[in-house]
């Protein structure tokens, strides 16, 4: 055989498939299933292209490891990994026997071949070369328990041995050299049961041993009639000893055992291990009037076998073999197989074989791969499971397991819309409503219909669930379907909540219902929806007269002005005030503060205050004014405010200055002066309005505020006016205040002189007024006294201003002696001026250009700095104010035309005489000008210099230009 090759034989094959129609009762599903390509059987066969030499005996497959019995003596062994390497082995024996049964352990690594005589060999995978098991002669072996616990590829550990006498065997292959029994693969072979029927003896058919829970293992036996469980526990540790313990208890303490009437002669056990599991899952036995099957569940105490059912055969036609998969069994007969599905017992698949390949002898199935395999005496066939849970879902379904058909169509949306339909239908038959809306609101129905089957059945409560699971299954896109589920189950909430609050006796479900609602109403879910509606939910609300939920909705969509005016309605004034302060909207505070500071000035003024500068005092001005002037509590706190804003968030509102001043001129006249004076007299740092502040004290009769505010605005006349009418002493203090303006100052002393002398007649005040300001003379004051005054009271003062006279005459004289002295030596320092000369040698170089001096005309500064005339222009006639450079041009255009004339003498000598003469006086008059400009001072240590400190080197206008030279 060169290589295994897998090919369909559909022609060769006929299928039975499950209808695929939906059953009645079944809603109609919002899904539509296309499928564009033909779905695989679950069972899909292939035929190996494999002729053997001889004819197959016996098959087994275990770990993709196939070993076949061809012909006499020859074993075929085929790891299917490597297909392509095929290995014989030569059984070697000349007698006449013939292989009766060979078996393979799960790893697929041991091998043992049991012949009709009794006696039984061994072959290893790593060996070519069969043994003889020598301890084993003498029986004809049936069945073999392999150990799955300590399994290695030398050694199978403890197995157990089931013969055609009914007896069970415990033993040990080992390939291990050295052992303690020499060079025998078979180390140890002891006897421990006997199973029988009611003739006696019967064959051990099959052998099972499994390791459940806690340690404890369970051995099942079967014969033709009978099925026996043996279990025990063994200690963590003796498993090596063997499996004695389960055989030595008493029948009566073991579970009672499985029999049946009928016989087939034989019986086959099949179990079905899950991925990733050790022990198995399920079972069928095939026996003789039909298949039992059910589940394992080796935590039980007592048998191990659970659900239990029974399928019948339908026909005289008895099966030989039996393989069992996750949801079928699957029957061999002699033409075809049939799969029986475990959950219904319904025959799902049915494929017959042609005559040509002969009569089907085995079916067997490779527990680690899940590959059922098939074979004749000429040929062999493999079936391949695919998919095989793909309708398990709909059997539950219609079981009406529901959960276990959810489980099963995860990843089928069309099919588990299907489940949910009938599960949500199930419900609803059998009264549980909620659970049924729960299950409606996840399928694609329509919304409708069963909207209105809960309607016509009066189960609002199961319909609101309907909508809040349908709801929450909505996408935020879908803004019309969310903004009707939630518009509809505010109704219902409102309605029920009506409905239970006028019952007493549901109180707790009042409450409960309460919760709910306020917890829709809350949900992050809905939030956006319920703002964007929140018109619609207020109509609702007032509509059912709830406002508590309408205060509830209106603090959770923030609309606190709501909240504020609910309060304010229902004369909660401090809990409109709560809500004000806790969440600082300095709108709010704006709008509802003229209300609440007619109820609770104190505590709004309070509020104000923890507000600070977040609030404009300027908008709260509306709330201070509206009192009522009996209201003394509301004007006390509105003087409060307006001093915090004043004193200490230091406002320089015109307008809150202006209000504090009407409060203090109207309520606490004490208060008013205070604040005035602190305000202080610079009228560019005082943030009231002089003119109504004083309008305002004039119209209250504050005089004293208002001679203050006088002296603010330097109307120093009025505020003397003012002041001698209430004290002559706040008189005199305002008439020092112009100090500037002696003229003034003299002025408003007189008005005081005036009014002490007139109208007190008080002659020893006015000597005092006299002596307090240095301004006034006794001559000022003598025309205000009447003439019976007699001239002893201004004796003192009369002398005193004669002798400040006659030092004011010496101290001018003093002054002119000086001033004659000073002129004297101004022209001393003049005339020496005249005559004060500087020498200038032949090697002296100009200090501007560094060339030879005397070369051009040229200046001699005292510093001994030398100048060419022209350049001396050039350096300072650039620094020279506008005014200088404008007027040196114009005296050089003087100088130009002064000295035409000079060059026409000619003409006539008479009158070139006069002209030459006034005209060489003028031009030298010219040149002393610009002298005057030009050479004043030294341009390198006058005050030319000095000023050209800041000046920069290049001038800005060409600074870019002069850059780009240098670049």
């Amino acid at each position: 055989m060169a290589s295994i090759l897998e090919e369909y034989e559909n022609s060769l094959s006929r299928v039975n498939f499950p209808s695929q129609s939906r059953g009645p009762g079944i809603p109609l599903s919002g899904y539509v299933n296309a499928r564009l390509e033909k779905e695989m059987p679950i069972f899909n066969k292939q035929r190996i292209d494999f002729t053997p030499p001889e004819n197959i005996n016996s098959l087994v497959v275990c770990s993709n490891q196939l070993c076949m019995s061809l012909g006499k003596e020859t074993i075929l062994r085929i790891d299917l990994v490597k297909a392509d390497q095929p290995n014989q082995v030569e059984l070697g024996r000349k007698d006449e026997f013939k292989v009766h049964k060979i078996f393979l352990d799960p790893t697929g690594s041991h091998l043992v071949i049991a012949l009709n005589n009794s006696e039984c060999l061994y072959l290893n995978r790593n060996a070519q070369k069969v043994r003889h098991l020598s301890r084993w002669k003498g029986h004809t072996i049936e069945s073999i328990a392999w150990n799955k616990f300590q399994k290695n590829d030398t050694s199978t550990g403890p197995i157990l041995v089931g013969t055609a006498q009914g007896q069970i065997f415990e033993g040990e292959i080992s390939t291990a050299e050295g052992g303690l029994f020499g060079t025998n693969p078979d180390q140890y072979f002891r006897y421990l049961h006997t199973l029988e029927e009611e003739t006696g003896p019967a064959p051990v058919c099959c052998l099972e041993i499994n390791c459940g829970y806690e340690n404890r293992y369970c051995v099942i036996a079967t014969t033709r009639k009978r099925l026996f469980q043996f279990s025990a526990k063994l200690t963590e540790g003796t498993e090596q000893q063997g499996f004695a313990p389960l055989f030595n208890q008493n029948m009566d303490d073991l579970p009672s055992i499985q029999e049946f009437p009928g016989n087939l002669g034989y019986s086959e056990i099949a179990f079905y291990t899950q991925k990733l599991r050790t022990y198995p899952m399920s079972f069928a036995w095939m026996m003789g009037n039909g298949v039992l099957y059910g589940n394992l569940d080796f935590t039980r105490p007592d048998s191990v076998l659970t659900d239990l059912k029974v399928w019948e055969y339908p026909s005289n036609d008895k099966p030989i073999s039996i393989v069992i998969t996750q949801f079928h069994f699957l029957l061999l007969l002699s033409d075809r197989i049939k799969a029986i599905c475990t959950l219904n017992g319904q025959v799902v698949f049915e494929d017959i074989f042609t005559e040509k390949f002969g009569p089907l002898k085995r079916m067997v199935k490779d527990p680690g791969i899940g590959q059922i395999w098939i074979h004749t005496e000429r040929a062999v066939f493999r079936y391949h499971v695919e998919r095989e849970p793909r309708d398990v879902w709909k059997m539950y379904m219609n079981m009406g397991k529901f959960d276990l058909a959810k489980e099963f169509c995860k990843d089928r949306p069309e099919c588990m819309d299907m489940v949910l339909a009938k599960e949500a239908e199930h419900c609803f038959q059998i009264k549980k409503y909620k659970e049924s809306a729960k299950c409606y609101a996840l399928t694609q129905n329509y919304f409708e219909e069963i909207a209105l089957k809960f309607i016509e059945a009066k189960q609002e409560e199961a319909l609101m669930e309907f909508l809040l699971k349908k709801l929450s299954n909505l996408k935020p896109s879908e803004k019309i379907q969310v903004t009707l589920l939630t518009t509809w189950l505010t109704e219902l909430y409102l309605n029920r909540l009506g409905t239970l609050e006028s019952d007493t006796s549901k109180r707790a479900l009042y409450l409960r219902t309460r919760d709910d609602f306020r917890g829709f109403l809350s949900s992050k879910i809905n939030k956006e929806c319920l703002s964007n509606n929140r018109a619609s939910i207020y109509d609702l609300l007032a509509s059912h007269g709830d406002t508590e939920h309408m205060v509830y909705f209106a603090v959770l969509m923030e609309d606190y002005e709501r909240v504020v005016s609910h309060h304010c309605q229902n004369d909660d004034y401090d809990e409109a005030l709560n809500v004000l302060s806790k969440h600082k909207d300095k709108n709010l505070f704006y709008k509802f503060s003229p209300v609440l500071m007619q109820h609770i000035p104190r505590k709004v003024v309070d509020a104000w205050v923890k507000m600070g500068k977040k609030l404009d005092p300027k908008n709260l001005i509306p709330a201070l004014v509206n009192y009522n002037q009996s209201a003394c509590t509301q004007i006390n706190e509105a003087i409060r405010y307006m001093e915090f804003c004043v004193y200490e968030l230091r406002e320089t509102e015109q307008a809150i200055h202006n209000y504090l001043l009407s409060l203090y001129a109207q309520f606490v006249p004490d208060s008013l002066l205070l604040y005035l004076e602190n305000a202080g007299t610079n009228a560019n740092r005082i943030y009231y309005d002089l003119k109504y502040a004083l309008r305002l004290c004039a119209e209250h009769e504050h005089h004293r505020a208002c001679v203050h505010v006088y002296k603010v605005m330097e109307l120093y006349e009025e505020a003397v006016d003012l002041a001698l009418k209430v004290d002559v002493d706040l008189a005199k203090s305002c008439a020092d205040l112009p100090a500037d303006d002696e003229e003034l100052q003299k002025k408003l002393w007189l008005k005081i002189a005036r009014h002490v002398v007139q109208e007190e007649k008080d002659v020893k005040k006015a000597m005092v007024c006299l002596s307090s300001c240095n301004l006034l003379k006794i001559e000022d004051i003598l025309p205000f006294f009447p003439d019976f005054v007699t001239i002893d009271h201004f004796k003192e003062a009369i002398c005193s201003s004669l002798q400040a006279y006659n030092q004011h005459i010496e101290e001018l004289k003093q002054e002119m002696e000086d001033a004659t002295l000073s002129a004297k030596r101004i022209r001393e320092d003049m005339a020496e001026m005249r005559n004060k000369y500087g020498s200038v040698d032949p090697q002296d170089k100009c200090s501007g250009c560094d060339f030879p001096l005397l070369n051009r005309p040229f200046y001699l500064f005292l510093c001994n700095h030398m100048f060419h005339y022209d350049c001396l222009m050039q350096t300072v006639v650039p620094n020279l104010p506008q005014y200088k450079q404008l007027k040196l041009e114009d005296l050089q255009k003087k100088l130009l035309a002064a000295a035409l004339p000079s060059k026409s003498r000619s003409l006539a000598k008479d009158e070139d005489s006069i002209s030459l003469g006034k005209g060489q006086k003028s031009r030298e008059q010219i040149k002393a000008d610009i002298d005057d400009i030009v050479a004043a001072e030294c341009p390198f240590c006058g005050d030319l210099a000095i000023r050209a400190v800041d000046k920069p080197f290049i001038d800005p206008q060409r600074y870019r230009e002069e850059m780009m030279s240098w670049l």
